[in-house]
């Protein structure tokens, strides 16, 4: 059974928490915790073994930790995904791959793309693939999207290279449900052809960086980062092969940690037990 709290802080809550569980007959096996001093919050994952009520314990936990508190107890396991692509391949592979043999720690409900280009490989794993593009009108494409996504009802929704903006109002249906992976240039470079830029001016490190999706376009909180350093001997080519193998090990490792619970949010920072 795992855990998971986040409140104010306060002395005792540790001692208290676990004279709960002890309590219910619930012997601890993991604990991890940390306090934001700045924020005076606490935050922690517990993995106990025994058997118990999840209600009577969420309720007896709530009484005894401060007002306001997030408690989750044995949240789902299994989760449910949907993924949103537009024409590269390279995560969504990883993902459908990882599906296919049981190892990605969810279910892919589905795929939704606004270019076709991704449906075969959708196809050969079995897995239904939807094409809504996006018309002049924005809001009408995505109104269509958002009906089809809460039609499956998904724990989260991983957008694998889906490049386009997605607006407030799409990212207020599914407040720290949407994972975006993109890649982090050191200098950055936005807009078109990212890694032509950074060839052209020799950087020396790139990487990716997975986080929640908000209203700010990449600010999100962040759940995982990597970099990886190049040369003057990487052509542009190498740099894109570099960077599409690191934004699929960044997004598969944010993933695991989405999909074990090991990742809170408060504001628009997270706090991460890896």
């Amino acid at each position: 059974m795992i855990i998971i709290i986040q409140c104010k802080d306060r002395v005792g809550l540790v001692a208290d928490i676990s004279r709960i569980l002890s309590e219910a007959e619930l012997n601890i096996i993991s604990m991890r915790e940390h306090v934001d001093k700045a924020e005076d919050r606490f935050f922690m994952r517990l993995e106990v073994d025994g058997i118990a009520d999840e209600i009577p314990l969420e309720l007896s936990l709530t009484q005894i930790l401060p007002k306001g508190a997030m408690i989750s107890v044995n949240p789902v396991p299994d989760k449910k995904i949907v993924v949103m692509v537009t024409k590269e391949y390279h995560c969504l592979a990883d993902i459908l791959i990882r599906n296919n043999f049981g190892t990605l720690g969810a279910t892919v409900l589905c795929v939704i793309g606004n270019h076709s280009v991704l449906q075969k490989i959708c196809d050969r794993f079995d897995i239904p693939f939807f094409l809504i593009p996006y018309h002049e009108d924005k809001a009408v494409s995505e109104r269509d999207i958002i009906f089809k996504i809460k039609a499956y009802q998904p724990d989260y929704i991983v957008l694998a290279k889906f490049m386009r903006v997605l607006s407030p109002q799409f990212v207020a249906n599914f407040p720290n449900k949407v994972v975006n992976i993109h890649h982090s240039f050191l200098p950055a470079f936005a807009g078109a052809s990212p890694y032509k830029q950074a060839f052209e001016r020799g950087v020396k490190l790139i990487g990716a960086t997975a986080h929640f999706v908000t209203d700010d376009l990449d600010e999100g909180p962040i759940i995982a980062q990597q970099i990886i350093p190049v040369n003057h001997s990487f052509t542009a080519a190498d740099m894109v092969k570099s960077g599409k193998e690191i934004e699929t090990s960044v997004l598969a490792k944010a993933l695991h940690l989405v999909l074990n619970d090991r990742v809170f949010v408060y504001k628009n920072k997270t706090v991460v037990f890896e």
